[in-house]
């Protein structure tokens, strides 16, 4: 299974977009490796896994919870849109902090992504 697909995908907002990042192909050992270096940057007490993609990066943060914070972490696999993290932040809470393995653009002031996609402006 690879990473990028070379292929045309209608996305979870309903945006035709020319090629997909599918996050199904990273292993279990590659999600606890950007939970730990997540685990870094943010402390938290809660997870809100967004759900198809966000579910398994939820679990590998599992072990990083802070129990004493109050802090919701919001993570999916993919941002395009922002549909889904939007739609989780008025679920669990305006004050949550939100995190992306991949942004295929930029995302919001309160949503973080561990890798940043932009269209590149070479020859």
């Amino acid at each position: 299974m690879d990473l990028f697909l070379n292929e045309s995908f209608v996305s979870h907002a309903g945006i035709n977009l020319d090629f997909k990042i599918d996050c199904d192909a990273l292993s279990d050992g590659d999600l606890e490796t950007i939970a730990k270096r997540i685990s870094r940057h943010f402390i938290f007490g809660k997870i809100y896994g967004v759900p198809r993609g966000g579910l398994r990066l939820a679990a590998a943060l599992e072990q990083f919870r802070s129990p004493n914070c109050e802090t919701t972490l919001i993570v999916d696999d993919v941002f395009t849109t922002g549909t889904s993290m939007e739609d989780a932040r008025l679920t669990v809470g305006m004050d949550s902090v939100g995190v992306v393995i991949w942004a295929r653009g930029n995302c919001p002031s309160w949503i973080h992504s561990f890798n940043q996609l932009a269209e590149w402006a070479g020859p």
